[in-house]
């Protein structure tokens, strides 16, 4: 067993992944809805399952650092426990920044057509599984004790 802080690395950069994300999506949702109200129409909710989206991320993160931390380790292994959370985390960082591109986006195209929610929320899907392919195939390479 580690060092909690040690395995920190791993949910930082989830986190910093879902910031960005987050960020991006919002504010494009934030240009659609001001665009819906200044021709005084209706200003979709659903975009903000595009902003929340990469939320998801920082807690498949603090999953992961959970299961690397509770993992059997032999003693003096401490820094593959932090590369593999670095490593882990880089992939799930990028997957929740891409997922708010993407997201980003689909609410433009909402906005504007007001078309498509079902295909968006596909490609958000696909790039989604990206961190749960990370987060799983990383413990499932962990030590069993």
């Amino acid at each position: 067993m580690t060092n909690l802080g040690d395995m920190s690395l791993c949910l930082a950069l989830g986190a910093v992944g879902s910031c960005l994300g987050i960020g991006a999506a919002g504010q494009a949702a934030v240009g659609a809805w001001k665009k819906a109200y200044a021709l005084n129409k209706a200003a979709p909710f659903a975009l903000v399952a595009f902003v929340g989206a990469p939320l998801s991320q920082t807690i498949y993160s603090m999953i992961l650092r959970d299961a690397i931390k509770n993992a059997a380790w032999a003693p003096g292994t401490t820094h593959w426990q932090i590369m593999l959370g670095g490593v882990a985390g880089v992939g799930i960082m990028l997957s929740a920044w891409f997922q708010g591109k993407i997201g980003a986006k689909a609410a433009d195209a909402l906005g504007e057509t007001g078309k498509g929610f079902g295909n968006y929320l596909m490609a958000i899907g696909i790039i989604e599984t990206v961190a749960l392919f990370v987060m799983v195939f990383a413990m499932n390479g962990l030590p069993k004790g």
